[in-house]
């Protein structure tokens, strides 16, 4: 059975070794139920061993993991997927993603996608889904599996990047946005225009931005490894922004893009 993934998430991008597992193990102590990781962050090993010694149920928490772009091929997808659950301490994800489309093409979108298809059938995976895919990738992926197979696309979202033609085009496939780096490795958090809704609404600049993710229906997984922070972001679930503060956010949007490596799609 299938349970629903949580708006809020935690994020261990860059968090590594004993970092992981205490950020980890803060964020379980808190409330998240929901830890994304990547085989790439080379952290799936404390992310299992948190889990396993927080005590919390398996069932109880939603976990994500991403497959790397050196693990495409037929031969390796499966696998490295039964290498990441073996670190993980868990026999399933709930949700595994591609991390990164291919720019090369070296191996075929159509044999990626059927190993990930794969990984679900066999129940490696409750849910599959995507990530940094662009509009014409998703039209693509949804070509070669059928839609309403990808639980998601996990791409770049905050006020500086609002990635609107990605997130409306997902949204018409049915697939849910998950925003990455909603924070902009801190940028965001620093505008006067999000300072002064956090003032208005006596909140953090954080939780504004958490909130405006909830209430455009983003699921988001900030990291941090600062306990205060790791508590009041789960917080913002309790701020409702009005009509101005949204508009007044959307008007923040700059195209402003964190995460572009050199092996990035051609961006929307």
């Amino acid at each position: 059975m299938n349970h629903p993934m949580p708006h809020l998430g935690f994020g261990t991008f860059r968090l590594e070794g004993q970092t992981a597992f205490d950020s980890v193990t803060l964020a379980l102590n808190a409330g998240y139920r929901h830890i994304d990781t990547a085989q790439i962050y080379g952290n799936e090993q404390a992310v299992g061993d948190a889990i396993q010694a927080s005590g919390i149920a398996r069932e109880d928490i939603f976990l994500t993991t991403k497959v790397w772009t050196d693990n495409f091929s037929r031969e390796l997808f499966i696998p490295s997927v039964q290498e990441s659950l073996r670190q993980l301490g868990t026999s399933d994800v709930d949700l595994l993603l591609i991390h990164w489309p291919l720019k090369n093409q070296e191996v075929d979108m159509a044999d990626y996608l059927a190993s990930l298809k794969q990984a679900q059938d066999l129940g490696l995976t409750r849910q599959i889904g995507i990530s940094n895919f662009t509009l014409a990738h998703m039209e693509q992926a949804v070509q070669i599996l059928g839609k309403d197979v990808l639980l998601t696309n996990q791409i770049e979202v905050h006020p500086y990047l609002q990635n609107r033609q990605v997130t409306e085009y997902c949204r018409a496939l049915g697939m849910r946005v998950t925003g990455y780096m909603p924070f902009a490795y801190g940028a965001v958090l620093q505008d006067p225009v999000i300072q002064a809704i956090a003032e208005k609404h006596q909140a953090t600049a954080a939780q504004v931005v958490l909130a405006w993710m909830r209430q455009q229906g983003f699921v988001t997984i900030p990291s941090s490894t600062k306990q205060a922070n790791i508590e009041s972001n789960l917080d913002a679930d309790r701020l409702t922004l009005d009509e101005t503060d949204l508009a007044d956010i959307a008007a923040l949007d700059r195209g402003h893009r964190v995460a572009n490596p050199d092996f990035a799609p051609a961006w929307d």
